[in-house]
């Protein structure tokens, strides 16, 4: 893995699906559609397809262009499909754990595409382990298709089964369940892992973000709400609303980065909200320099927020090789030791001689930021002062985000002035998170913010706890 990817948070993935009912290509709408939350997941790629009761699928390893072409998609025919692009954090970085899973149980075929971490899947898995199941994949993902597969069999429809089920696991999802009949999305009580449903002529669509609907030419229609199961068939759309938390905590970092800067969540542009939160920087952390640069992608709308706040002119001073994929080659060591050179490079006319402020989205272990300094340094900035559109990150993501230990976080093991030390910056300086807290202007949600303050909106699964899956309590 390259070392600007290990040095951001990362999302799990993203899902993408499609009930038709105007004679559309269902697979080749999905390809489109997780091909536009590609930056959601970079690991694999797959479509499962619904053609008559019976579910046909292909998935693989590499980015979607990687995986699909028109011959596979020539095979993949239906009335529905779901697609779904992956990142790992629970389970392994593995063919058998790309999604969607495909499993036939006693009611039939069923396939199913999951968002996000639960915190008692451990425990959920070791009671059916013991019960004599028997798990193909590692990922938390086949622990919802194994209670739902075993909740169905006690009820009448997939829609009451996945009731019981969502009473039980605990943590972040967004969920796609697709079977000889139906189409069903679900989002988590807490409302952590985003999920919006569009609608193209008569045809729905589920997807992760907005951008993948306005790609595929679908209108918007609303946001899946916190707990809500939403099922479309051919009879239309219709919804069960779940028991859900006082407060919803969607997360923040979606914001911050995960979601594309096009999309809308929750009421609130993603890319107003990033410039929102350059301008609310400017004033939190002021300098005086003679140019602002955004790190791409995500901090290039901080950037121009902060330039238009300060009064320091916005710049184009780092540009993104956007032509490396999943399996570039790999260089040579003394290319290598290049480290970020093979996806940025500094633009020497834009930074020589001048007093450089350098916005990015966060710091996880503050290797990345380091090597960018030295290249802006290089290209001979006068001064570097950076500044972060988010607060120090200080604590592990348990809800489907891929953080380091707490002892890899650079602002847990170090103080702000040792941090701008090491990464070799003049000044550095964060935004607070009652600042952060400002940017999603009009959102319709609260928000997670347990990765910069340690407030977990669910109890995170101790050691030796168990859940007693009949009667749905935490002995």
């Amino acid at each position: 893995m390259d070392c600007m990817r290990m040095d951001k948070l990362q999302e799990e993935c993203g899902v993408f699906g499609v009930y038709d009912q105007n004679g559309y290509d269902v697979a080749e709408l999905t390809y489109f559609g997780i091909y536009a939350l590609q930056h959601r997941g970079q690991e694999s790629a797959g479509i499962a397809v619904n053609d008559n009761g019976k579910i046909f699928y292909h998935k693989e390893m590499g980015l979607v262009s990687e995986v699909f072409n028109d011959v596979v998609l020539q095979h993949l025919k239906g009335k529905a499909a779901i697609g779904h692009v992956r990142y790992s954090t629970a389970g392994d970085s593995l063919r058998e754990n790309a999604q969607p899973l495909v499993l036939k149980y006693s009611k039939g075929h069923m396939a199913l595409a999951h968002n996000g971490n639960l915190v008692n899947a451990s425990c959920i898995r070791e009671q059916f382990e013991g019960q004599g199941f028997i798990f193909q994949t590692t990922i938390d993902s086949e622990v919802i298709a194994a209670m739902l597969s075993r909740e169905r069999i006690k009820h009448n429809s997939i829609e009451d089964a996945l009731v019981e089920v969502m009473k039980v696991v605990q943590g972040a999802y967004s969920l796609l369940v697709m079977t000889p009949h139906k189409l069903i999305g679900a989002r988590d009580p807490l409302g952590m892992r985003p999920l919006c449903i569009g609608k193209k002529e008569d045809t729905y669509i589920l997807s992760s973000e907005t951008a993948a609907l306005d790609t595929v030419g679908a209108d918007f229609i609303r946001d899946v709400l916190p707990g809500e199961i939403v099922i479309i068939d051919q009879e239309g759309l219709r919804s069960i609303q779940t028991v859900t938390q006082a407060k919803s905590a969607m997360c923040i970092f979606e914001f911050i980065y995960f979601a594309r800067p096009d999309s809308v969540m929750e009421g609130v542009s993603v890319h107003q909200a990033r410039y929102e939160a350059g301008r609310i920087l400017a004033i939190e952390q002021p300098i005086e320099a003679d140019l602002v640069i955004g790190v791409p992608d995500s901090g290039i709308a901080a950037a121009l927020g902060y330039a238009a706040q300060s009064g320091i002119p916005y710049g184009e001073g780092l540009m993104k090789n956007r032509y490396i994929g999943r399996t570039f080659i790999q260089p040579s060591q003394g290319i290598r030791e290049q480290g970020v050179r093979l996806k940025l490079n500094a633009v020497k006319s834009q930074i020589a001689g001048k007093r450089v402020v350098m916005i990015d989205d966060s710091i996880v272990r503050g290797t990345t930021s380091k090597k960018i300094v030295a290249m802006l340094k290089n290209a001979g900035a006068k001064e570097v002062h950076m500044r972060i559109s988010s607060p120090p990150v200080k604590f592990s993501c348990y809800f489907g985000i891929d953080t380091p230990h707490r002892q890899h976080l650079i602002a847990n093991t170090h103080t702000i002035e040792q941090m701008a030390e090491a990464i070799g910056v003049e000044s550095l300086g964060f935004l607070s998170r009652e600042g952060l807290l400002e940017t999603p202007v009009g959102a319709t949600c609260n928000f997670c913010t347990a990765c910069f303050d340690g407030k977990y909106p669910i109890e995170i699964e101790k050691e030796g706890s168990q859940w007693d899956l009949t009667t749905k309590k935490q002995e």
